[in-house]
């Protein structure tokens, strides 16, 4: 009674209650494997572009890899890591990553976090002081 004539118009003509959850259930696996598609395309394409922080971009990217968990897609945490230092723009943060692939310890998600904050403000930082001159 409450469902939308446009709605109603998709669902199969049935008096059996248990048929029609059947059908709808399928439908909303259906829906899940296009949504974790999508998701996990956005996470893997994803790149850091300087519109925004680096804490929004991070929690972007954790959002995505929750969102793909709640869909049964669990994304292991330093995937997770590697991901993300793979969507950082090589010009600005090659060094960091190669520091990171020298290094023996794996950051967590928090840890890295931290330290691109970190390089983050030290990359504007030292934009900030730079000068250049212009000879006409």
């Amino acid at each position: 009674m409450t469902i939308a004539n446009n709605i109603k118009s998709a669902l199969p003509k049935t008096e059996n209650a248990k048929e029609l959850m059947k059908f709808v259930e399928g439908r909303s696996q259906t829906a899940d494997k296009s949504l974790a598609s999508t998701l996990m395309s956005s996470l893997t394409t994803m790149k850091y572009d300087d519109s925004h922080t680096m804490h929004e971009h991070i929690l972007e990217m954790t959002t995505l890899a929750a969102q793909l968990k709640t869909l049964g897609m669990t994304v292991d945490e330093y995937f997770l890591v590697q991901f993300i230092l793979n969507s950082l723009p090589l010009e600005q943060y090659g060094p960091f990553q190669m520091n990171y692939n020298t290094i023996k310890d794996k950051w967590n998600v928090n840890e890295l976090t931290s330290m691109l904050i970190q390089e983050e403000t030290r990359l504007k930082n030292q934009r900030a002081h730079s000068v250049h001159f212009l000879k006409y």
